[in-house]
């Protein structure tokens, strides 16, 4: 496609950039959402298939998304941001309710918080350099195994036993 045809589309380089960030946040809800709510398999088990398909993505979308922070200052409070913000602290309120029955809604706040910011965090400064699929393997494993184990810790303070514990190596879909 020449320039001139795909700013027929978009009016400046900005509101490419916006189109491409807003792209990448409903992926990731949707990705978020098809992991988190698929009640087949028992929470620990979804959280730890979430951790691994989130990493990849990030490893795979590391020089796009380094291109997006750039601009992110242009559209960090567009009203599509602030929805993508919403939605992925709904996908984990709703999870974690389910995960963590027996525990406060305040706890569960704060859990989702420290999970969703470690993963954006160390997904983010993980993917800065090339990876190869067994270094992603290895580091969603343990980053799962660090998650699985609050959350098992959490449930014991509430008095009631977690999912079984699974393999540390546990299986991804």
């Amino acid at each position: 496609m020449s320039v001139g045809s795909l700013y027929q589309y978009f009016p400046n380089k900005a509101a490419i950039l916006f189109r491409l960030q807003s792209d990448e946040w409903r992926q990731t809800s949707a990705l978020l959402r098809d992991i988190l709510e698929d009640g087949r398999d028992p929470p620990a088990l979804r959280l730890r298939r979430l951790v691994h398909a989130f990493v990849r993505s990030e490893c795979e979308e590391a020089q796009i998304r380094q291109a997006l922070a750039d601009a992110a200052p242009l559209y960090r409070d567009a009203p599509e941001a602030r929805e993508a913000r919403e939605t992925t602290a709904h996908i984990f309120k709703v999870f974690l309710q389910e995960a963590l029955p027996g525990i406060s809604a305040e706890t569960r706040t704060v859990a989702a918080r420290l999970i969703k910011t470690t993963l954006r965090e160390v997904g983010s400064d993980f993917s800065e350099t090339p990876r190869t699929p067994a270094e992603i393997q290895v580091y969603a494993d343990a980053l799962a195994d660090m998650f699985c184990a609050y959350l098992e810790k959490l449930a014991e303070a509430a008095g009631r036993a977690a999912d079984p514990p699974l393999p540390e190596t546990g299986p991804t879909r």
